[in-house]
């Protein structure tokens, strides 16, 4: 049986009027264009046996974003295993980011399916700053756990 994918990735919070804001990102290409609630994540990506989750988070962080996350803590957040099995590791980041000026680096993919052409799409198509309870309504289900625990620790 092979082992299940995992992905690391930085929770950057701020906090506005007294309480936490997250930022998330939505992923680029035709297949999440018309999904909100449920398909925005963490800035995070794949990683293999062998590299440091930490690393691969904070590379991930840059390539989803345009921006190298900034030197400061980190705060370990745990693992949550989502609904098709992939195991997401997270740290919690406190930061700034204009979610504006985000620009991801991006894939290509056959598409329309089975036209023989091919096109790109950024990985991330956009990110957004949301309070605690907007963002559980947005984030994978799974990922929610990680506000959870960043509000138990902060």
């Amino acid at each position: 049986m092979a082992a299940a994918k995992r992905s690391a990735g930085i929770l950057l919070y701020r906090t506005s009027g007294g309480a936490p804001e997250v930022l998330l990102v939505h992923p680029g290409g035709p297949f999440w264009a018309r999904r909100d609630a449920g398909a925005w994540s963490i800035p995070k990506g794949e990683y293999e046996d062998g590299d440091d989750p930490l690393a691969a988070a904070r590379r991930e962080f840059e390539e989803e974003t345009g921006t190298p996350l900034e030197a400061g803590e980190l705060r370990d957040l745990g693992e949550v295993k989502q609904k098709g099995g992939k195991v997401i590791r997270a740290w919690a980041a406190e930061g700034e980011i204009d979610a504006d000026a985000v620009r991801s680096n991006t894939f290509t993919m056959e598409w329309p399916p089975r036209s023989g052409r091919t096109a790109e799409f950024p990985e991330i198509d956009r990110a957004g700053w949301f309070g605690v309870d907007e963002a559980r309504e947005k984030l994978n289900p799974a990922q929610a756990e990680f506000l959870d625990r960043l509000l138990e620790t902060a």
